[in-house]
């Protein structure tokens, strides 16, 4: 099984979406835990669908 590229990282305020093999943050910060974009990004990485849900997570509010 290989490694996941992207995590979801709490930080003070929410998450963030940090690139495991660069050790940097990857996105903004969402109140939510952004589950679908990472699973998108470590999948498919289809750039429509993951912009999509990256302004749904935005967009969500606790």
């Amino acid at each position: 099984m290989s490694r996941r590229r992207y995590v979801a990282r709490g930080v003070p305020g929410g998450y963030r979406i940090w690139g495991d093999r660069g050790r940097r943050q990857w996105s903004d910060l969402y109140e939510l835990c952004p589950d679908d974009p990472v699973a998108e990004l470590n999948a498919q990485a289809d750039h429509a669908r993951i912009t999509a849900l990256m302004k749904r997570y935005r967009a969500q509010k606790r």
